[in-house]
């Protein structure tokens, strides 16, 4: 069996919790390979919005093994807060949630650090979710982070403990005040509940599934734009959010690699600074963000909106290996008489360039769009895709062939059933 990849082609907030929640009845286990708390993936049925930030999509189906990769970076806090969240909703994450013992910790001093980081850029601030993401993978990199294998060694008290002084020096340094005992106390419970789960070396159990002809589906957060090495560097994350993070973040080889789900909303949204050439600053973008209900899951930030950006999609197409496209928020655009799709970027020149590259990250472009009529609101959700009305299924056809990539789902609410596919 080979290992299906569900990723955001944006800059986050696509909506891959509802499309894990929706795919995972075909999987017999859902694995997140990077990022941690600072994703906010909503899932809606029954009547319940829920919101995971560090455990899987997967984890309301109790017949579907739940994997925290290698690669995610876990706060035990907001850990211990997720479980109790689901156990009041009658889920229990220990019968079929797995931790991998090489997932590095973020401690307490992280999220201060984080935040006196941030503070110090000033006006250069990269808009962090402020989750101690950053700094923990600052760790990792540099060989200092402590790993949730570590929390079971008869040494891990000392282990911490130098790494929360060093980390206290850099923030009196920083002078950076905050009241750190509380929260610590907080942390250490947290570490003792954690103990109580299933922590294990979750590439052997990744491999072993695969190699029993289980079906496997790696779970992204974030956004291909958001990606530390092809996003719009600086403004981004500090981790892998492409297909080569699922190999990474999991342990498994690129040739275990099978379909590539991109998942995109019809039009763009980003949270935090950083270029975004299609952003409306005019009464349309305000109408996109109140009709999208484009809120940070997260951090409740608004989210700055814009219409749909073609070259940048079809540069996230291209360096994850979509081979299916699945469109989000199509029901949002209804609302519109008048639609458009940024198809290149008018340079300071005068020219006009179809292709993302590292220039447009610093240079001030003009987006060139393409006008589609709009399609109005639906009256209910049709059964295939060739039942949705003849502007919508245009709007389809021309990303499909712009991107060379099938739409093979359409999202049209936020709701499981909300979905044609």
């Amino acid at each position: 069996m080979k290992v299906d990849v569900l990723l955001g082609l944006q800059w986050g907030d696509e909506g891959k919790g509802k499309i894990v929640d929706y795919l995972a009845p075909r999987y017999h286990v859902v694995a997140r390979f990077q990022g941690g708390p600072n994703a906010g993936h909503t899932l809606e049925f029954d009547g319940i919005k829920h919101v995971l930030h560090q455990i899987p999509s997967g984890i309301f189906r109790n017949n579907i093994v739940n994997i925290i990769g290698n690669g995610v970076v876990l706060d035990p806090i907001t850990f211990q807060q997720e479980v109790k969240a689901l156990e009041k909703l009658q889920v229990n994450p220990r019968e079929n949630l797995f931790v991998s013992t090489r997932a590095q910790l973020i401690l307490p001093t992280h999220r201060a650090l984080d935040t006196a980081y941030e503070k110090a850029k000033g006006k250069d601030k990269i808009g962090s979710t402020l989750k101690g993401i950053g700094p923990a993978y600052q760790d990792k990199v540099s060989r200092q982070g402590l790993r949730v294998g570590d929390i079971k060694l008869a040494d891990f008290a000392a282990r911490y403990a130098k790494q929360r002084d060093r980390h206290l020096q850099i923030l009196r340094h920083l002078k950076y005040k905050y009241d750190f005992e509380k929260e610590e106390k907080t942390f250490l419970k947290a570490i003792e509940f954690l103990k109580s789960f299933t922590l294990s070396d979750t590439e052997h159990l990744v491999n072993e599934k695969l190699q029993e002809h289980n079906t496997v589906l790696a779970e992204g957060a974030q956004g291909a734009m958001l990606d530390v090495d092809f996003g719009s560097y600086p403004f981004v994350t500090s981790s892998n959010t492409i297909t080569a993070g699922a190999c990474t973040g999991l342990g498994v080889p690129p040739s275990a690699i099978g379909e590539v789900y991109g998942i995109f909303k019809s039009y763009c949204t980003r949270v935090g600074s950083g270029p975004f050439p299609t952003e409306l600053h005019d009464e349309t973008g305000e109408q996109l963000r109140n009709y999208g209900h484009e809120f940070g899951a997260t951090t409740g930030r608004p989210r700055r909106t814009g219409w749909l950006d073609l070259p940048a999609l079809k540069y996230a197409a291209m360096i994850n290996g979509v081979t299916q496209l699945f469109m989000m928020k199509a029901d949002v655009l209804g609302a519109f008489k008048e639609i458009k799709i940024c198809t290149g970027y008018r340079l300071p020149d005068g020219s006009v360039v179809g292709k993302l590259s590292y220039n447009l990250m610093f240079d001030e472009v003009e987006p060139v769009y393409k006008t589609f009529e709009g399609w109005g609101e639906l009256a209910h959700i049709p059964d295939s895709l060739e039942e949705l009305p003849f502007q919508l299924k245009r709007y389809i056809r021309y990303i499909e062939e712009q991107v060379g990539v099938p739409i093979t789902l359409v999202s049209l609410g936020p709701d499981r059933q909300q979905t044609v596919m």
